[in-house]
């Protein structure tokens, strides 16, 4: 048989082994790099600064002994829920004193709203007994100090550094832990090593707003069970976006709080707060 003609196609189909080899596969998504990585995370960061300008903690409280008190009772409830309850508590035990005096019944009896009462009440006695005898009554301002109080660990002294004492720390709560996950901040589900790993990406100066900005949004929009991903200011820079409603009109109806147009959970809120105050307790839904 003569040579091929110049420019003209075999009609020959090439072998089975050929054809497999030049069939192109599809491109893998290459892995983020941890430069890349950190890039978008103080990206969310900055959004979230313009999204929550007002972001802050969400207990009521006048002074460092109501906070801790306040965030020792927050475990497993609502800040609503502490909130509503608190007035009549530091109406009955306003210091670390009076609490320390206080009979487990009716300490227990004020605080059952907020549930494991009991063990809750436990922890405020002790606590309220070591400031008493081992910090003057008063709470102190170092973490070392914090974390030796009854029911006191790294996230309620965290809270009460940020908020009472100007202390930068990173608060890993519930919401903080399922966001970073979440943006792939960190694969981590201790929230040790999920605290030391956001501190490393973000400087000093923001961790305490932080924690409130990622907190607010995870309350607001980016739910646990069905975010409203539709409906997210910062959904382009989500690695998770899809995992929830993404029609903006259905996913608007999953908003909370101020952002769908209902109280917040402080009954005294501060001036900025463009939401509504949360009710007492009692006084309706």
């Amino acid at each position: 048989m003569g040579e091929q003609a110049p420019g003209k196609a075999s009609s020959q189909a090439p072998p089975a082994s050929e054809g497999k080899a030049s069939a192109k596969k599809p491109r893998a998504a290459e892995p983020e790099s941890r430069l890349a990585m950190v890039r978008r995370a103080r990206r969310i960061n900055r959004e979230l600064a313009e999204i929550y300008p007002y972001a802050h903690p969400e207990l009521d409280f006048r002074n460092p002994f109501e906070l801790l008190v306040a965030t020792v009772l927050s475990a497993q409830t609502t800040d609503l829920r502490v909130n509503q309850t608190t007035p009549a508590l530091f109406a009955a035990y306003p210091t670390p004193e009076d609490m320390a005096a206080a009979a487990p019944e009716h300490l227990e009896e004020l605080i059952r709203p907020t549930g494991f009462f009991r063990m809750k009440a436990k922890s405020l006695l002790g606590l309220s007994q070591a400031l008493r005898d081992n910090f003057g009554g008063e709470v102190p301002g170092r973490i070392e100090d914090l974390v030796t109080l009854p029911g006191v660990g790294r996230k309620t002294a965290n809270v009460v550094l940020g908020n009472a004492f100007g202390v930068p720390g990173i608060t890993v709560d519930t919401h903080f832990g399922r966001l970073v996950r979440r943006w792939k901040w960190t694969e981590q589900q201790d929230p040790e090593k999920v605290e030391a790993e956001i501190c490393a990406i973000f400087p000093k100066s923001e961790w305490t707003m932080l924690s409130h900005r990622v907190v607010f949004h995870g309350r607001r929009i980016c739910h646990s069970a069905k975010p409203a991903c539709g409906a997210c200011p910062i959904a382009p820079l989500c690695p998770a976006y899809g995992e929830g409603e993404t029609d903006p009109e259905k996913a608007k109806k999953l908003l909370k709080y101020e952002k769908g147009g209902q109280p917040g959970q402080r009954l005294t809120p501060p001036p900025d707060y463009p939401g509504l105050p949360a009710l007492p307790l009692g006084a309706g839904s």
